[in-house]
């Protein structure tokens, strides 16, 4: 009974959140900010304008590897022993990921404090002129009321959209500010050339504050140093983290790119140390050894829905490995590239590593098409790749899909069969315990727009050079009766629940295949297929 009041308690908490989901225009150049003003009138109703004054705040913006940086930067400074607060968006299953306590979410009986104690504050106080603030600046709100409150050390804030206009650019003086990749995103918003969005995120600078960023595009970087310099802010280019650095061991993040939102850490973590005093830990040679305490933090970093791999706990013991799931919620032509090299890098060497298990008798005793067993008596299963992906409609299919394609194809990597569903999650309501119920008539014709943008590409594809397929040499038995439309090389599934049943149906049915599912295009996909399979 008192797990059900608390389930009921959480729920009507997030209830009350998604009450601030507005379909009003987000904050930009033509409306000054959505009244960013308005800021600094909730900080005053929270009583918070002085206290988050004393917050030391590292600052992070960036269109590719922001969420990383922080989550590096976070793991550096509390395995250096200071008290950690990290707020990050979006959440892949639970609002509280959002809100990271010494490397954990917040837990529900703080969360529930904190949130109506802003809530009911911020509700008995909403004037025609000072509305109750919307979803991420509420959220906002409550980071900055949480770490207070707890005294934290530190707070690392990752910039939910831009930086000029953003919520969390309410700080008025940060310890550092970073700036990570940049690249095409937001447009609608931000600008439709590099140089304006680099724009934007560089109004997160503050008079005097030190600021980093990494290798930028020359319109982007000419655009951080013009703006650095109006400020009087000592901008500063780190390099990509030498992996020679980390005595052996690996990031706790997958993928080459990692050691570029590394290497940003690694800068502003030392800053950090360096400004507020704390004498005994710094780093600034990027030549010398790492500290011990930054080499644990970088190794034990952990991001959900990054460069994820998930095998699915449904399916049974003799089945296990056999559905796997690859998450990542690459979202932009750039970031599409570099999860797609990550993907056919981690099953090449899970697919070696599973020809390295399989000691044939005699090389001659492979060619006739049977099932082939390994030495430990378990049949050697050949694999097949299946894309799973949604992506919103202010983002183009016809950059991202080929940008998918191409890279995986230079790899030797080919799709069996692309599976486009939309996301469980509903933009109006936030996520809770469960998934929301199915709807009965969905509209689909964005997924459909997505499934004859990949369809033309697999023609494209099949015009030219022949495909190397010896890695899923049979075809996938397809039981298209589940999905809404099905068609050569793809399907579309009326909902997320539907097509991992296909998936898992798939599994049973193809004994001697296993399946690498990678999961892209949108984190809120990510979050809903996180659902699924930890269930």
């Amino acid at each position: 009974m008192a797990e059900g009041k608390t389930v009921a308690a959480y729920e009507e908490a997030l209830d009350a959140l998604s009450s601030l989901i507005t379909k009003r225009s987000r904050a930009d150049k033509s409306n000054n900010g959505d009244r960013f003003e308005l800021l600094s009138d909730y900080l005053k109703i929270l009583d918070l304008d002085v206290a988050i004054s004393q917050l030391k705040v590292i600052h992070v913006a960036g269109t590719k590897g922001k969420g990383s940086t922080c989550t590096f930067t976070e793991s550096i400074l509390r395995n250096c022993g200071f008290r950690t607060g990290l707020f990050t968006s979006p959440h892949l299953i639970d609002v509280r990921e959002r809100f990271r306590l010494d490397g954990d979410d917040i837990s529900e009986d703080k969360f529930l404090a904190y949130f109506w104690w802003c809530y009911d504050r911020l509700k008995e106080k909403a004037t025609e002129d000072i509305p109750m603030p919307s979803y991420f600046r509420f959220l906002a709100l409550l980071a900055f009321k949480i770490f207070t409150a707890e005294q934290i050390d530190v707070a690392i804030l990752e910039v939910g959209l831009g930086g000029r206009f953003d919520a969390t650019n309410v700080v008025q003086k940060p310890v550092v500010c970073g700036i990570s990749s940049l690249g095409y995103d937001h447009m609608e918003i931000l600008g439709n050339t590099l140089g304006e969005i680099a724009g934007e995120k560089a109004g997160i600078f503050k008079y005097g504050v030190p600021a980093f960023t990494v290798p930028q595009p020359d319109e982007a970087m000419r655009v951080l140093e013009e703006n650095a310099s109006k400020l009087d802010v000592p901008l500063q280019v780190v390099p990509p983290l030498d992996a020679s650095l980390l005595n052996g061991v690996k990031l706790g993040l997958e993928g080459e790119h990692q050691y570029m939102n590394a290497g940003l850490a690694v800068a502003l973590s030392s800053t950090w140390l360096q400004r507020t005093s704390q004498l005994g830990i710094n780093y600034l040679d990027t030549t010398s050894p790492l500290p011990e305490q930054f080499i644990k933090g970088l190794t034990m970093a952990n991001l959900q829905g990054r460069a994820q791999i998930a095998p699915d706990r449904y399916t049974n013991s003799e089945t296990s490995g056999d559905l796997v799931f690859y998450l990542d919620g690459a979202h932009s032509p750039e970031s599409m590239e570099i999860c797609a090299r990550w993907f056919s890098l981690a099953i090449k060497e899970e697919n070696q590593q599973e020809t390295f298990d399989f000691q044939p008798p005699n090389s001659s005793g492979s060619s006739n098409g049977l099932p082939q067993r390994q030495h430990d008596g378990k049949i050697r299963k050949n694999s097949a790749q299946i894309l799973l992906f949604n992506c919103m409609s202010v983002r183009d299919p016809q950059l991202l899909l080929p940008s998918l394609m191409k890279t995986c194809a230079r790899h030797g990597v080919y799709f069996k069969k692309a599976l486009f569903v939309p996301n469980a999650s509903v933009y109006n309501k936030v996520g809770s315990h469960a998934l929301p119920p199915t709807e009965t008539q969905i509209d689909l014709s964005w997924q459909f727009a997505l499934q004859r943008v990949w369809e033309n590409l697999m023609l494209c594809d099949k015009a030219g050079e022949a495909k190397n397929t010896d890695n899923a040499s049979e075809d996938v038995k397809d039981d298209t009766e589940l999905s809404a439309r099905s068609c050569e090389n793809s399907a579309v599934f009326s909902s997320l629940p539907l097509a991992i049943k296909w998936l898992r149906d798939s599994v049973q049915q193809n004994q001697s295949l296993r399946f690498q599912v990678l999961v892209t295009g949108s984190l809120h996909l990510i979050g809903d297929v996180l659902k699924i399979v930890k269930k």
